[in-house]
């Protein structure tokens, strides 16, 4: 069918392409607002109740914690970017079900002294358990605040002994297509990889996180283990890992090949620094209504600025 234009409408009054087709990511965003203003009362037992609790026991508060409202459990497990279960936000809690997160090994290799494989609860294990309540803000635009359950990733590589040679980390998403429909699809290249630089993975604020409001992680979010880098945006914080890998040369990772100038090596959040479509100066906290202006480094510059002295973080952006 051939639709017209008529001629009295200007092109200025037209909706851009890219607006028409995010307008679906922006009726969920409202509809998380409104979800997250009902559900903001409800305190951490109200939140798990009902839900097939798996606590953890014997966690401590971790350092570095903010005192921003927690985003609402209901609405961290089901507004999610994780492209292996799907593109659309409600796609990775709607088929992450079919995740196996039992057994599950994780391969630490690389410029190591002491390569080895790990079982889930043999890595957990050895790891004193901390809550740490970090700002997670994702590139599109929106943020949450997550009382994530974990440990310092430092411990992992101190333990691996890094070589003289070592100077990134990379990480790796499970490569299971049966289990994550999304990886039927060529949207990414599979599987997964993002990377950091060694000092920032070594950084006490970069955690391996386990669970979230006490719970192991849901699977939507990046169970049974998923990094938690709070000062670049969420995509820096890879999900479901199985391989951890210290190299001499910067990875590849999988945005920055798919879409090199928009998804720059570092990512750390920049209101400074926008990405090609949109601005990065303000940012939708899930469960409010109005914009709020983004933090350098999310907030966290006090801790973090100095790993960058002297770079220039619009370049590397």
């Amino acid at each position: 069918m051939l639709i017209k234009r008529p001629p009295d409408v200007r092109s200025s009054e037209i909706t851009d392409q890219a607006v028409y087709l995010r307008r679906r990511e922006f009726m969920q965003v409202a509809c998380g607002t409104v979800a997250g203003a009902i559900l903001a009362g409800c305190g951490e037992d109200q939140v798990a109740a009902g839900q097939a609790s798996r606590r953890f026991g014997g966690v401590r508060a971790g350092p570095f914690g903010t005192d921003d409202t927690k985003t609402p459990y209901q609405t961290i497990a089901s507004y999610n970017n994780f492209y292996e279960f799907g593109s659309d936000k409600s796609d990775p809690a709607r088929y992450a079900g079919t995740l196996k997160t039992r057994p599950w090994t994780i391969r630490i290799d690389g410029e190591v002294e002491k390569p080895a494989n790990y079982g889930i609860e043999d890595f957990i294990a050895p790891h004193t358990l901390e809550e740490r309540v970090y700002r997670l803000r994702c590139v599109e635009g929106w943020s949450m605040v997550i009382p994530w359950i974990g440990f310092p990733l430092s411990e992992v590589i101190k333990q691996a002994q890094p070589g003289a040679g070592a100077a990134f980390v990379e990480f790796t998403t499970l490569f299971a297509p049966e289990q994550m429909p999304g990886q039927r699809t060529r949207i990414l290249e599979w599987p997964y990889v993002e990377g950091l630089r060694l000092d920032e993975a070594m950084h006490p604020l970069t955690i391996l996180a386990v669970g979230l409001y006490g719970d192991v992680l849901p699977n939507q979010d990046g169970a049974p283990l998923r990094l938690v880098v709070p000062w670049k945006y969420g995509f820096k914080s890879i999900k479901s890992i199985v391989r951890i890998r210290l190299t001499a040369h910067q990875p590849g990772t999988t945005w920055s090949k798919m879409a090199p100038s928009e998804y720059g090596f570092y990512s750390n959040v920049n209101p400074a620094v926008d990405h090609p479509r949109w601005s990065q100066a303000t940012e939708r906290r899930l469960g409010e209504f109005l914009r709020r202006k983004t933090l350098m480094f999310n907030g966290y510059g006090d801790q973090v600025a100095s790993l960058y002295a002297g770079m220039d973080l619009k370049r590397n952006y």
